[in-house]
């Protein structure tokens, strides 16, 4: 994909939910840093990086009363939201995309190690390494984002973050994945993610932040299209 097409996607994204600008850019390099660690291909890792960005594509076709629903979703509005990869897989098909390190993020993002995720219910090594490592990375960015409710933050945060990672390997989460990202926040190589829009500050200017760094993943990434 070229880094136009990217741009404009994510800012499809943004408009449905502002919210997820900053989980955006933080899982995209969460993502990179992740890869990298394990000796992945740069081909593969810059490919998975506009997967990382365009995740949550799927979403623009949820109702916003469901997806802005301050209350605990029912049993049908979560069926319905469960829907979002394989609506974001159809999207990136339609457009062309043909790169599979993208599309599998895209489709498998939600699965689970023990294969009691959705919407495919993939196990193990069936689900792609860019999405096993993916869904690492998501949960540990949801559960330490800002939110009005949560009173730990930063470090506090990642700490209770990291144990409940752990809790899950073998289950939830590829055991690899959690013990490398692990390594890697406990070196401190990833601070500067955890910190980076991590504040009660509204981001409307997340396009223009960062942007020398996330355009020359998309040009090293569209050289390879």
């Amino acid at each position: 994909m070229s880094p136009e097409q990217v741009q404009q996607l994510v800012q499809e994204i943004e408009c449905k939910d502002l919210s997820t600008a900053a989980h955006t850019w933080r899982v995209v390099l969460y993502t990179r840093a992740l890869l990298e660690e394990f000796g992945v291909d740069h081909e593969l890792i810059d490919l998975a990086t506009q997967g990382a960005a365009l995740h949550d594509i799927g979403k623009v076709v949820i109702p916003d009363e469901i997806l802005q629903k301050p209350s605990k979703l029912s049993d049908e509005e979560f069926e319905i939201i469960k829907l979002h990869p394989v609506a974001g897989y159809a999207r990136m098909l339609q457009m062309g995309v043909s790169e599979d390190p993208i599309l599998n993020l895209v489709r498998y993002h939600h699965e689970r190690w023990d294969g009691k995720g959705y919407p495919f219910q993939a196990a193990g090594e069936e689900i792609p390494i860019g999405a096993r490592v993916f869904a690492v990375i998501d949960a540990f960015d949801a559960m330490t984002s800002v939110r009005p409710y949560r009173s730990e933050l930063g470090e506090r945060a990642a700490d209770h973050a990291l144990v409940e990672l752990k809790s899950g390997m073998g289950t939830r989460y590829w055991s690899d994945g959690v013990e490398a990202f692990t390594n890697l926040f406990q070196t401190g190589k990833l601070d500067y993610i955890l910190h980076y829009f991590n504040d009660e500050v509204p981001v409307p200017a997340f396009a223009a932040a960062r942007r020398e760094e996330f355009d020359a993943i998309q040009r090293r990434a569209s050289r390879l299209n």
